[in-house]
């Protein structure tokens, strides 16, 4: 967009390495560039065609009369530049000279006499679909601006309409599925509308929806965009004989502009919608009576917009290229009046009152009505930061010209001269847009990547609380710690998860290291064991994974995981025992609620596919599978197995029987273990129920057996486990999933190194704890207290060293303990309050110079004095003993 009042520039065209932008078709099309051709491509040209024989075809340059006159332009430069860019020997100089300086000459009409053309030359007139891309240039060119545009009106008419906008805080989700776009007009919204006091109120679908609509224009505008990159410079391919190569253009280009049209009429009629909502909220009758008879007569209505969409339908149906795009072009300038319009209302609800109402006449309608500024002293409502911006720019334009502003004909057509894309100014009014999007403080706020939490003081405390419980419990049981990198090799991680290996996150090369983040605790470990040959090791860590998930509710990309695992010979199902006895004891204390535990072994899993006829290659595929029947009904999943893995429908059938078992498990084990039962025929699944009778009689033993359920479903993807596998799922209110898994894995470590270890190991999924524990405080309606602090030393002044003799006395005897300095005696109970601090130590100059200093209970206000040489005493007589050393 150029201001036509400045002075032109020019605009080579064919020089190397250059290219043709929509931009430059614009500012030619319309007058506001001169067009030069590039001297080497005039010289390159020149000497490649020296037939002159060869130009003995007639044509006439045809322009037909229904284009505008900016489209006629626009088609000529697209023309001209596939003729520079040609690399045909039958393209000669004298019609690139022409066109050119019939663009510089600017003429009234755009009417040429028959030429004399070469067969190459023909070519290029008839397959370069100047007129098509011309037109589609300018299209291209103002869909940015009109994208920006509609998104600074749809803002003010947030505020015209005193508009419910809690639907922009809702778009991104984190559940890695929402559009990009539509979270960009979101977030440009709110930094429109960022500390306006007008939105909040109404509840609409035309502003609940505008993310949307204008984030799917945004989208059809790029490919407009990315469509035109390719036609407007590449060259018409010409056969031998000089005749043309059809590209294809008009129905790739049709395409792209059936889409396009479609967001047009989408965003007309969001439009309207908005010009409705406004004039439904604006109070000052006299003004909508005003303006509602302009707009019926000025602005498109809604049948306009839907014949004109209509009218694009069928051209491009019929295959009339040019006829299409020049109505698509009709549908653009029609949709733009309607934003315009859009504008005039919102601002007029929000300004016209205070511009028209100066005390002076004003012509309404034909009538000389004298309008009275109402209120003088009212306080005027605070719009959003970028939406003043724009307001503002309006104001300033329309109170330039001078003197009186006349009558509300005159207004309106200011406002829609600014809206004008060709007007003087317009290019500030987009710059400013631009820059209030990008610059707004609001913008500037830093935002998380998605899967990723911070964690609050409150939400620190629980978690100190929870990772001491588990420290715990795991030392209890002999457990020493160990600390692995954040990342590894990727070869050390790859081939271990199954179906997930392609969630590892994987990071740049660094010196020719190709290297992941953890997925897992685990695979770490058995690296570790490994590599310093350990044979024997019973270990915890508690350290951060990544996963590149889709996030979703209770689903991170970072987390932390909580391990234990033992690693060597033992008496049979004594480690696996004791890990799931670990288990059941750390869900007990944090005491999360009701859980089960469900238990399977993959041994007889792999026995059960091996008697339904499953191949042995597909064993872990099918596993996968049938690990997601807690999510998706078994009939789902047989389709899986069948449509997408090969299996027979009999087959699926049969595997169906068996992973429908689940139940207590000493109870369902004497139901596998019955006489002619299938699975005591097969050696694998008949140790695995051997040793499954081991470790059930166990837990029995150590009263924790009730907590488990065996489930013969369970598969457990991960394709390192080898016999018991286990599964924690939280059954209370809180819909989280697994809360913990693990298993025995045998073989693991022995893949990094030359002995085999067995092992076997548990992770508690934490972060999926935490939210059970946040929400069961909140259910309770309880708070977290966030700091240990049981004293607040309070100086009553402004003298720090008070402060610091007194507190350096606290904190030497080991009390957890927070001062502050100031005169008001509130600021330090409010202090105290808000943080709980339970005890308060008041130090003014009184009781300074007494020797004495107060000591308050802030929750019953009781309040003693001590001697401030006994205060020390005092404090632990009345704290509780835990919290002193």
């Amino acid at each position: 967009m150029a201001d036509p009042a400045a002075e032109l520039s020019v605009i080579t065209l064919g020089g190397k390495g250059s290219s043709l932008a929509s931009t430059s078709v614009y500012a030619i099309a319309h007058g506001f560039a001169l067009v030069r051709i590039d001297s080497s491509s005039l010289e390159r040209i020149s000497s490649s065609s020296n037939n002159p024989n060869a130009a003995s075809i007639k044509h006439h340059l045809f322009v037909p009369d229904f284009l505008t006159r900016e489209e006629a332009r626009a088609s000529l430069v697209v023309l001209l530049n596939k003729l520079i860019i040609s690399t045909s020997s039958g393209i000669r100089s004298v019609i690139p000279i022409l066109i050119a300086e019939t663009l510089n000459s600017n003429p009234e009409t755009l009417q040429f006499e028959p030429l004399d053309v070469t067969p190459e030359e023909l070519s290029v007139f008839e397959q370069s679909c100047y007129i098509l891309n011309g037109i589609c240039a300018l299209l291209d060119h103002q869909s940015a601006a009109l994208s920006s545009i509609a998104d600074a009106v749809a803002s003010i008419s947030c505020e015209a309409s005193r508009a419910d906008v809690s639907a922009f805080s809702l778009m991104d989700s984190g559940d890695g599925f929402a559009s990009k776009e539509e979270v960009g007009i979101a977030n440009d919204m709110k930094v429109f509308l960022n500390g306006s006091k007008l939105v909040g109120k109404i509840e609409s679908g035309a502003i609940s929806k505008i993310p949307k609509t204008h984030g799917c224009l945004r989208e059809q505008a790029k490919l407009v965009h990315s469509k035109m990159r390719v036609e407007l410079n590449s060259s018409v391919k010409i056969g031998k004989g000089g005749g043309s190569l059809s590209s294809g253009t008009e129905d790739a280009v049709r395409t792209v502009l059936l889409s396009f049209a479609a967001m047009l009429w989408d965003l007309g009629k969001c439009s309207l919608d908005r010009v409705k909502l406004i004039w439904g909220s604006n109070g000052d009758e006299n003004m909508k009576a005003s303006l509602a008879g302009l707009l019926d007569r000025e602005c498109p209505s809604n049948e306009s917009l839907k014949r004109e969409y209509r009218l694009v339908s069928e051209l491009g149906l019929d295959e009339k290229y040019v006829e299409f795009v020049h109505a698509v072009n009709v549908l653009f300038a029609t949709v733009w009046k309607i934003v315009a319009w859009e504008a005039i209302a919102a601002f007029m609800t929000i300004e016209g009152g205070e511009l028209i109402g100066k005390g002076q006449d004003v012509d309404i309608n034909g009538a000389n009505e004298k309008v009275v500024k109402k209120n003088e002293k009212k306080k005027k409502a605070v719009l959003g930061k970028g939406s003043s911006v724009v307001v503002q720019l309006i104001k300033d334009k329309l109170q330039g010209k001078g003197g009186g502003l006349g009558s509300l004909e005159n207004l309106v057509k200011d406002l829609l001269s600014f809206l004008d894309p060709k007007a003087s100014g317009f290019d500030n009014l987009l710059k400013k847009i631009k820059e209030i999007v990008e610059s707004n403080e609001s913008r500037r706020l830093p935002k998380l990547p998605k899967g990723t939490r911070d964690f609050a003081k409150e939400q620190m405390a629980i978690r100190k609380k929870a990772f001491s419980i588990i420290e715990g419990v795991f030392e209890r049981h002999g457990a020493t710690a160990l600390d692995t990198p954040a990342f590894e090799l990727r070869e050390t991680l790859m081939g271990k998860y199954g179906e997930d290996s392609k969630l590892v996150y994987d990071l740049a090369d660094q010196g020719g290291e190709l290297c992941s983040l953890r997925y897992d605790l685990t695979v770490p470990f058995a690296r570790y064991v490994a590599m310093n040959g350990i044979t024997s090791f019973k270990r915890y860590q508690i350290a951060k994974v990544y996963r590149r998930d889709n996030p979703s509710k209770g689903r991170f990309r970072e987390f932390y995981q909580c391990d234990f695992d033992i690693a060597g010979q033992y008496e049979k199902m004594g480690p696996d025992f004791e890990v799931i006895k670990i288990l059941t004891e750390l869900l007990d204390e944090l005491n999360i609620g009701h859980y089960e535990i469900k238990l399977n072994h993959r041994r007889l899993l792999d026995g059960m596919l091996e008697i339904c006829g499953v191949p042995s290659d597909k064993f872990r595929t099918i596993c996968s599978s049938i690990d997601k029947l807690d999510k998706q009904s078994f009939d789902q999943i047989k389709r899986e197995m069948v449509e997408e893995k090969g299996l027979t429908v009999e087959i699926a059938e049969r595997i169906g029987d068996f992973v429908k078992e689940r139940g207590h498990p000493l109870e369902l084990l004497s139901k596998l273990k019955q006489e002619q039962s299938p699975l005591l025929q097969n050696k694998g699944s008949s140790d695995a129920l051997n040793e499954l009778e081991i470790l059930f009689s166990a837990l029995e033993k150590s009263n924790c057996v009730d907590k488990v359920v065996f489930d013969l479903s369970l598969a457990r993807g991960l394709d390192y486990y080898t016999g018991v596998i286990y599964e924690a799922v939280f059954k209370g209110g809180t819909q989280i999933g697994s809360i913990a898994a693990g298993g025995r894995y045998d073989n693991l470590i022995g893949m990094f190194g030359s002995k085999q270890v067995p092992a076997v190991g548990v992770s508690l999924g934490i972060e999926r704890v935490f939210v059970i524990m946040e929400q069961l405080l909140k259910d309770q309606n309880q708070t977290t207290r966030a700091t240990k602090t049981e004293v607040l030393v309070s100086i009553l002044g402004d003298d720090l060293t008070q402060a610091a003799e007194l507190a350096s006395e606290i904190w030497s005897a080991k009390v957890h303990a927070e001062f502050l300095v100031n005169k008001r005696v509130m600021k330090h109970i409010d202090r105290a309050k808000e943080a709980r601090i339970p005890w308060i130590v008041f130090l003014g100059e009184r009781e300074a110079s007494e020797g004495i200093v107060k000591l308050k209970n802030v929750e019953t206000f009781e309040e003693v004095t001590v001697s401030r040489s006994n205060i020390i005493d005092e404090l632990k007589k009345r704290l509780t003993p835990c919290l002193i050393d």
